[in-house]
């Protein structure tokens, strides 16, 4: 269980994500359109997994707006926004923002925040995922990851980056 803050106050998740170095876990998301994906869908590409607790909340806008602006750089990469917002939540805020260069996914219908341990398991936002970023090698490595301590703070965007270089 990871321990983090939400605003200074204590916030425990349901585990700790996987470490660098390590297979990636098989995931299942909701895109917007309802179709499901998986790890397989992105064969081949390598990934950033921006996890966060809500599109609504200002940091995990900016944090998709940033990767969405930074995903256009990188080659062979996608950049998943991940929360457990409904899908009709991410493509309204998508179509508001411009956000093309990413996509959104929901953990709609997924065990994906238990499985890999960003599932914040108690405080107001109990249910909904804490703020991480992994990024993935496209043969599924994981390669960088960040459990952000303070919700409300935005991940280390430079080093997730470097990590994909």
């Amino acid at each position: 269980m990871a321990s983090i803050t939400l605003k200074g106050n204590p916030v425990n998740t349901s585990g700790t994500l996987p470490e660098a170095g390590t297979a990636a876990k098989d995931f299942k998301f909701v895109r917007n359109d309802l179709s499901e994906v998986s790890l397989n869908t992105f064969a081949g590409k390598k990934k950033v997994l921006n996890i966060f607790p809500s599109v609504d909340t200002g940091t995990c806008a900016a944090s998709v707006r940033r990767f969405n602006q930074e995903a256009s750089k990188l080659d062979n990469t996608v950049v998943l926004n991940i929360s457990a917002d409904l899908p009709f939540a991410q493509a309204r805020f998508c179509g508001a923002e411009g956000i093309k260069n990413c996509e959104t996914v929901s953990t709609f219908r997924s065990s994906f925040g238990k499985d890999w341990g960003v599932q914040i398991m108690d405080s107001p936002l109990a249910g909904l995922l804490s703020r991480a970023v992994v990024t993935l090698s496209a043969d599924n490595k994981v390669l960088y990851v960040e459990q952000v301590s303070e919700i409300v703070n935005e991940p280390n965007y430079e080093a997730a980056l470097a990590s994909l270089k």
